[in-house]
């Protein structure tokens, strides 16, 4: 029998919708995806995405267990996709919008994705995740708060901000892609960092400055994405002390910080009071792990505004770390612990789920490298650089097992090949198991990786190789849970992650270029139990990119 991916069963549809929560709402939301060459945001002419005209685009403000429905159309000339960087997409892979999940949304089509942000809370964003389309925006801010019932382990703020903070190129980026994949030329360093799609402040060649406005003696809370393509930042207000209260979902021990470093696609919290005289000061964000000492543009430059100030930010810029000081950015990311004694998406602690006596299923050693292959320029996994099937590998999943689009399991986890090749590859993750992720940095530069479908727990960092001896050095007690974790040039950093989640997980780097060049691979939660409720089936408004239409036969 035949039948249409169009149209599901009435059995399946209740069966899905019976696995959202009595109390969850549906939030619906239409985004306009376009190009705009007005905006300027640094001194070049360069076309900037934008979604309702708006950049960097609308906030996704949501409760813990809704539904968002987001129709998206795409008014660009080539094709979109969006992706949810942080949101877990609970037993639904098929609306992770990354192209191993999902056919892109053509020029002139629009596709409406539907996901539910389950037991999450937190601070995350969404970007488009093909074509290098994020070096030129199509941005935003997700939050996602805690039901009433929860108790959150921090006064209520009089408001919150949502900071949006990454380096900039001064090339379209269509021009920055084909830059990147020559291996006679190198992609420049971004020239500029912005703060919410503004340029610094007091500057000859921003048009306009983010200003935060406060008022003398209230708490405030500030929501901080790197949203960048390569650069690490250190945050900063002038002044001003900040306490750290979570990050990318879990809540953390609150620590003071004077400073504090953010790598490409990370989000924090901090909370800071309006305590000091009624003046301006200055937000700063620098670059981190790199020298700039000839970059004297690389920064970003903000305002905070108090509401009867009547002086300008003045004085030099407070000074952050040393920018090549790797033992103070470590011994930051080692001090962010998890809050063991509060509730989050729960009303039970944290701390409830703990990883001191875990056995671990499996390990993947990976190394990230950079290489010259067939005349252009990879990134490579184990020597393995991910090459893009024309069919998504879910999709594929769910037809034909995966026949004929990718290898699963061919891949190398545990050392590098011998020789640089290209292939699609999928690792299967034992449903349900513990995964021990070891991402080893080759390269020269600051890396970060980010797993979707999961928060993992940060156990470890070190210098040079890993080895099973370093396991010693890892924090088991409270490591705090994210989904992206920095990689120091030429060292380890160690996860643990619980595969609870079936689907097809993308895991890659979050560094713009080494993404797009290939460092990125799928890790398969395959759970046979066919139950919607388990893993929900495909959606009704499935894409499908192939060249003709697939039709599924089922047997009777």
């Amino acid at each position: 029998m035949e039948f249409s991916l169009h149209s599901l069963s009435v059995t399946c549809l209740m069966l899905v919708l019976l696995s959202f929560r009595i109390d969850a709402a549906d939030i619906f939301l239409e985004w306009n995806v376009s190009l705009d060459w007005n905006i300027k945001p640094v001194s070049s002419k360069q076309p900037v995405i934008t979604i309702n005209g708006m950049f960097p685009g609308p906030l996704i403000n949501t409760t813990t267990n809704d539904v968002v429905h987001v129709n998206v159309f795409n008014n660009l000339d080539e094709p979109l996709l969006m992706t949810w960087n942080g949101i877990q997409q609970r037993l639904n892979s098929w609306q992770d919008g990354v192209s191993g999940t999902n056919c892109p949304i053509n020029p002139g089509q629009n596709w409406t994705y539907v996901f539910q942000v389950k037991d999450q809370i937190g601070s995350f964003f969404y970007f488009p995740s093909i074509n290098f389309q994020k070096a030129a925006g199509g941005f935003g801010p997700i939050r996602v708060n805690n039901r009433d019932v929860i108790l959150v382990p921090f006064p209520k703020p009089k408001e919150e901000f949502d900071l949006l903070i990454g380096d900039w190129h001064v090339l379209p980026h269509k021009d920055a892609r084909q830059l990147a994949a020559r291996p006679s030329t190198n992609l420049s360093t971004p020239r500029y960092i912005l703060i919410n799609g503004k340029g610094s402040y007091n500057t000859s060649w921003a048009k306009n400055h983010e200003s935060i406005q406060v008022e003398q003696g209230k708490l405030y809370r500030l929501r901080i994405s790197n949203v960048g393509t390569e650069l690490s930042f250190n945050f900063r207000i002038q002044s001003h002390k900040m306490i750290l209260v979570e990050t990318e979902g879990s809540y953390t021990n609150q620590i003071v910080l004077d400073s504090l470093d953010v790598h490409v696609g990370q989000s924090y919290s901090v909370l800071f009071k309006a305590n000091q005289r009624d003046s301006d000061y200055y937000i700063v964000a620098t670059p981190t792990q790199i020298d700039t000492t000839n970059s004297p543009d690389l920064r970003g430059v903000g305002v905070l505004h108090y509401m009867n100030s009547k002086s300008h930010a003045s004085g030099p810029l407070p000074p952050g770390p040393n920018q090549l000081d790797r033992n103070f950015s470590i011994s930051q990311a080692k001090s962010i612990r998890w809050n063991m004694t509060t509730g989050a998406a729960r009303p039970n602690p944290q701390g409830t789920f703990n990883v001191t006596n875990v056995t671990v299923s499996q390990t993947f050693v990976l190394h990230a490298s950079e290489n010259i292959f067939n005349s252009s320029r990879h990134f490579t996994v184990n020597n393995v650089s991910y090459l893009t099937p024309s069919t998504p590998l879910k999709l594929a999943d769910y037809l034909t097992n995966g026949s004929g689009v990718y290898q699963l399991d061919a891949f190398p986890v545990a050392s590098s090949l011998n020789e640089t090749t290209e292939g699609t590859f999928v690792a299967s993750g034992i449903h349900k198991g513990w995964i021990e992720l070891i991402f080893k940095n080759d390269n020269s530069f600051m890396d970060s990786w980010h797993l979707d479908g999961f928060g993992f727990y940060a156990v470890g960092f070190g210098d040079g190789d890993w080895s099973p001896r370093s396991r010693s050095s890892y924090n088991l007690f409270d490591p705090v849970v994210r989904s992206t974790i920095q990689v120091y040039p030429n060292g380890w950093s160690a996860v643990y992650a619980y595969l609870d989640n079936p689907g097809m997980w993308n895991l890659r780097s979050q560094r713009l270029q080494n993404w797009y060049l290939g460092e990125e691979m799928y890790i398969r939660v395959f759970d046979p139990d066919k139950n919607p409720a388990k893993e929900q089936p495909p959606p009704n408004n499935l894409l499908l990119c192939e060249k003709n239409e697939i039709r599924i036969t089922m047997k009777s």
